[in-house]
């Protein structure tokens, strides 16, 4: 491959990362004039256009995208085993693209990445903060830590920890509205609802108990939002009882801005797990990166706070 050639695949790439050719032109240490020549080179080369630009966005068109998907992920592998034949065979260096569940990533994964970085110290991690489910190959990322993502055969999943829905309001609420008893109780309560990202519709709450009961309860609804981070805020402003992920509710409860609705029931949400692609040879930087946050995420107890035991 020519020099040429490698440098318009660089280009292309990390502007379709950063999003603009200035952005990519700060990481790549040259002029977003050099940039937006090396892309119309590119262009002019495979007779397609691959972004559509404005003075304002730059956006990949159909050819873009279908380019991008399919030489994103192998040219950061090539990336990847030529730094680490730079810098030792083996030894953990690069840049790890990192998708995060925000709250799980601010509160309780951000916090670990401390001793992260000091351990592997030619490792440079990217972090990004999203509510929603990231395609890895896609959209170039080595690695995700969430709920639900759905898996296929390209992708591996390891659980951090099983979670609980827990329904939580303000004191203030329960003060002003009483604290049901029973589920049966919840129709003249008011219920913040989330709506799936996947499916659009409101999520039910489908609850359970340490003796085995299970049911749907029913409320009034006074809001719907697709964000559990938003949900845990608009319960503790008083707006309504929340079924929120535990994870999302802890901090609140915590902090007495929450407390729990029925302790004695909960649903179950999808676990908490660290996903990647199922390469055969994982790069040192991801494999280290995957085992380190089992390990501490075990370490930490978080595991048994998402979940606790029943009764």
């Amino acid at each position: 491959m020519s020099t040429e050639l490698r440098g318009a695949l660089d280009a292309f790439i990390t502007a379709a990362d950063a999003g603009s050719f200035s952005a990519a032109a700060r990481r790549l240490g040259l002029t977003p004039a050099a940039v937006s020549k090396s892309v119309a080179q590119l262009e002019a080369r495979l007779g397609v256009r691959l972004f559509q630009r404005s003075t304002r966005s730059l956006a990949l068109t159909t050819d873009g995208e279908r380019l991008y998907g399919q030489v994103r992920l192998p040219w950061s592998e090539i990336g990847t085993a030529l730094t680490e034949l730079r810098q030792g065979a083996g030894k953990p260096a690069g840049t790890l693209k990192i998708a995060l569940a925000p709250t799980v990533g601010r509160e309780y994964v951000l916090p670990l990445l401390a001793g992260f970085v000091r351990r592997y110290p030619e490792v440079l991690p990217d972090l990004h903060f999203d509510n929603r489910q990231v395609d890895l190959v896609a959209e170039g990322f080595d690695v995700a830590i969430g709920g639900g993502i759905e898996l296929t055969d390209a992708l591996i999943a390891r659980e951090l920890a099983r979670v609980q829905l827990v329904l939580a309001a303000s004191p203030d609420y329960l003060k002003a509205q009483g604290r049901p008893g029973h589920p049966r109780d919840l129709p003249r309560h008011h219920g913040l609802l989330r709506r799936s990202l996947v499916t659009g519709r409101t999520v039910p709450w489908s609850l359970k108990n340490a003796e085995g009961e299970e049911l749907v309860a029913n409320v009034r609804p006074v809001m719907v939002l697709d964000d559990p981070e938003a949900m845990a805020r608009a319960a503790a402003m008083g707006l309504g009882i929340a079924m929120l992920p535990l994870p999302h509710a802890l901090p609140l409860l915590e902090s007495g801005a929450l407390a729990r609705v029925l302790p004695g029931w909960h649903a179950e949400a999808r676990p908490l797990s660290i996903y990647y692609t199922s390469r055969r040879l994982l790069p040192a930087k991801l494999r280290v990166f995957v085992d380190y946050i089992v390990e501490q995420f075990r370490a930490s107890g978080h595991a048994d706070r998402f979940a606790p035991p029943l009764g």
